[in-house]
């Protein structure tokens, strides 16, 4: 047995008192890990926590994926990887229970200041200021998210990213606190059942396409909650199901490892042989960890002996990898060169670590606790003082008393108490002395509400966007420069947007542009035409059909400090991506409060066409799922060309929508290309009027201006504002300005009725106070409910027309 630690410690020091440290070190984490699962429940059962999910069973195999995790290294991860979080210094056991008990301080809960539930971990990418952090010196974790398999597309870009700094060789200098010339490895994890979710094959595809450094762990403890495996896929083996993606000597795939999740020195060795193949190959590694058990079931919403067998309840015991370590550490002997043999540990040291892991946990758990429930004793300990105030001032108000006796008892009698159950007192309170004319103490009440309410808005509602001073709202217009009238060029839409491109991929060397047909034909419109050629495969390209990946590409390149504009080629097919955009990139900045970002900008296109399926314009829906994330809808392509030089300049993502039908469309080309800038959440008024506002943006807008230049020709004097962005939504209010000149309102849309325009209205009536400007009631044009049909005149028939908005126009104008 001599060499058999020597080749499974990747260390230096190849003692065998360096060996034994090692593995003792391992128990103890593990030990500690799994009592702060067993603890974790209880305080979920005892009241103290909403939920818990935890990742007892799963100890050893994150305990030797944390061996070959290195600085610079990425993880993009399943929520039961609290052990290897903790391996890699990342998470502690008092961070753990500040989450479990949604602790609102980042001092206390760095991971996601209480917002994300327990079990979902992630490092900061970010400086205070929003700047990035050295990343190459950290061990890093993209912010976990609940959704089964919604952590793979994001894998995909953090392991390309690699690749392409190795090739980019400009970028060594000044992009070296994310990369070392392309030496890190994206590992990833996911539960056996999720790997049914076909995001998990979508990106197995296109890494083995790709051939990227990374890494996948597959935890298989046989079930995905309470349903087997016999009916998540159809090979009793996943390597069975794993087998067409094998690399071979011919063609490249993915080298596919097995091993049982008890055997710690077969784990050890089974990931420095993948992280060797990954790191220095360019090759994916699958790791089917097999033979894994879940003690407590799947979370605390469930018993798993509900619907796990007597036998397999016995077997989980049995196998259990925490007990299989300790039987192995507990049997093994060394045999050292004069004869004599060595052991790691005895019954009686492994029993004592136990006990200090468990006094551990629960010290620390207990300060997790006190910490959690300080600043809450603090906000009822002021709620009591100024309701006791109260008490005092009301002698002659026994029904005030009467309730202040009622409300302190409740907050002295409560075991402990919630921020929430404390507002719901104060504020209960409040309003039940709204009968009360005089009453100057119900006034100091009053403020104190409002300002501890906005405080915890605070802590609650932050930075869904930027704050950072490279926020994209921040940025200021630049108009486009064209030349003089008798030397200016007019040219189609496309080109305006491929010359801008040129110089944007010129300005920045780190611009990655890639998606289906982007690169050798540059893009189904030739908006990218040529460029590939120019500035080579690497930062221009080409992908397969398959939207969920494209985006989660741009997320994870984005994460490691590259700027990718993906392409969606219509906005149809957005749905594909709709859950990845929603569930993990709208929400990446609010959900970590500030603590990463992925600056990634999705350029597609929609609006005006003719055809079920290539007409759309679902932006009710996109606004709705995608707060979070910025939302753009130039009315022509220099308007659109000026959004991707903002984009550019920020650090927010964004959705941009081109017009499907401009891209022919004959436009002035600016001279200051990759220069000037469209404002974000600034409207346009692009006609002057005083008789009614007409509200619209995209491809509409033409329409509109046609029906404007009709309804002129009858004296009627149509306003037109073009919206332009609509997440943010006209930040200085100019809309409400031009109603209080006009007293009407007509917003035009193409989406279904109830969608954008609802929004719009929404923006304007209730936040803009519009509704106080109005002669008359507000009027929507949009589309019908049903997608519209093939050729123009099922268009004409399903979307606003011209004379659709005239006919409004001068009826509005005759009430």
């Amino acid at each position: 047995m001599n060499n058999r630690y020597n080749s499974a410690i990747d260390d230096e020091d190849n003692s065998f008192e360096s060996f034994q440290k090692k593995v003792l070190n391992d128990y103890k984490l593990a030990r500690i890990s799994r009592e702060t699962s067993i603890l974790g429940r209880k305080e979920v059962l005892n009241g103290r926590a909403k939920f818990g999910i935890f990742g007892d069973g799963k100890e050893i195999p994150q305990l030797a994926m944390a061996r070959v995790f290195k600085n610079g290294d990425f993880r993009s991860g399943y929520y039961r990887d609290q052990t290897f979080m903790m391996a890699i210094g990342a998470l502690t056991v008092k961070n753990f229970f500040s989450q479990l008990y949604a602790h609102s301080d980042l001092s206390a809960e760095p991971v996601s200041s209480g917002r994300m539930m327990t079990a979902h971990f992630g490092t900061r990418f970010l400086n205070e200021d929003g700047s990035w952090k050295q990343l190459i010196k950290e061990k890093n974790s993209s912010a976990d998210i609940s959704s089964t398999a919604a952590q793979m597309p994001r894998l995909l870009g953090l392991a390309q990213a690699s690749k392409i700094y190795k090739k980019l060789k400009t970028l060594r200098k000044s992009h070296k606190i994310f990369s070392c010339n392309g030496n890190e490895v994206a590992f990833g994890s996911i539960g056996n059942a999720s790997i049914s979710e076909g995001l998990f094959w979508e990106t197995l595809n296109a890494a083995s396409v790709l051939q990227i450094p990374l890494i996948i762990s597959i935890w298989d403890d046989e079930y995905g909650i309470s349903v087997p495996n016999k009916y998540q896929f159809s090979k009793k083996n996943i390597n069975d199901l794993l087998y067409g993606f094998h690399r071979n000597e011919k063609e490249k795939g993915i080298e596919i490892i097995q091993v049982n999740g008890y055997d710690y020195m077969d784990l050890v060795r089974k990931y420095v042989k993948a992280d060797k193949i990954a790191r220095y190959e360019y090759v994916p590694v699958i790791i089917h960890v097999k033979n894994l058990t879940q003690p407590q079931g799947h979370s605390t919403s469930s018993s798993h002996e509900r619907y796990k067998s007597k036998e397999r309840l016995r077997w989980e015991i049995n196998n259990d990898g925490i007990k299989k370590f300790r039987d192995w550490i507990l049997k093994f002997r060394f045999e050292t060169d004069k004869k004599y043999f060595k052991k790691i540990a005895n019954i009686c040291l492994l029993d004592k670590i136990d006990l200090e892991a468990k006094t551990y946990v629960k010290n620390e758990q207990e300060k997790a606790w006190i910490e959690f429930q300080k600043p809450i004793s603090n906000i009822k300990n002021e709620v009591i003082n100024i309701i006791g105030k109260l008490y005092d001032a009301s002698m002659d108000k026994k029904w005030i008393q009467k309730y202040v006796k009622k409300y302190i008892r409740e907050l002295h009698d409560s075991k402990y108490h919630t921020k929430k159950s404390i507002f719901h007192i104060a504020r209960k309170f409040l309003y039940l002395l709204s009968e009360v004319e005089y009453f100057p103490q119900k006034n100091y009440l009053k403020e104190w509400i409002k300002k501890k309410y906005s405080k915890e808005q605070e802590n609650y509602s932050s930075h869904l966007y930027s704050v950072s001073k490279k926020s994209s709202i921040k940025i200021s217009e630049v108009f486009p420069v064209y030349k003089k009238d008798k030397d200016f060029v007019e040219v189609d839409g496309r080109i305006v947007l491929r010359e801008n491109f040129d110089k944007l991929l010129e300005l920045y060397p780190d611009l990655l542009i890639f998606g289906e047909d982007v690169g050798k034909i540059g893009d189904v419109n030739q908006g990218l035409e040529g460029l590939q050629k120019k500035y080579g495969e690497t930062r221009v390209f080409d992908t397969g059909i398959r939207e969920s990946t494209i985006l989660g590409q741009g997320i994870g390149l984005a994460m490691r400090g590259l700027r990718p504009i993906v392409e969606i080629q219509y906005i149809d097919y957005i749905l594909y991506a709709l859950q990845i955009m929603s569930d993990d990139l709208a929400c990446l900045h609010y959900r970590t409060k500030g603590g990463q970002k992925a600056p990634v900008i999705i350029r597609t296109r929609g609006h005006r066409l003719e055809g079920i399926w290539h007409s759309g314009s679902p932006m009710g829906g996109i606004i709705n799922y995608l707060r979070g994330i910025l939302v753009l809808v130039p009315r022509n392509m220099v308007k659109a060309a000026g959004f991707y030089n903002t984009l550019l300049s920020g650090d927010d993502p964004a959705l941009v929508v081109e017009c499907l039908n401009g891209y022919r469309i004959k436009e002035k080309i600016p001279c200051n290309l990759g220069f000037f800038r469209t404002p974000i959440g600034i409207v346009d008024v692009t006609r002057k009027g005083k008789d009614i506002t007409m509200v619209t943006y995209g491809s509409t807008w033409r329409i509109v201006n046609e029906a404007a230049e009709e309804l002129s020709k009858i004296n009627v004097d149509a306003e037109i504002i073009d919206i332009q962005s609509l997440l943010p939504f006209d930040l200085q209010k100019d809309i409400v300005k031009s109603l209080q000149k006009t007293n009407r309102l007509l917003i035009i849309d193409e989406d279904v009725p109830g969608g954008a325009s609802a929004y719009i209205l929404q923006k304007i009536l209730e936040e803009q106070k519009g509704y106080y400007y109005l002669d008359i009631p507000p009027v929507t044009i949009t589309a019908k409910e049903h997608r519209p049909p093939y050729g123009s005149d099922g268009d004409y028939f399903s979307k606003p027309s011209v004379e659709n908005i005239v006919e409004k126009g001068l009826e509005m104008m005759e009430k």
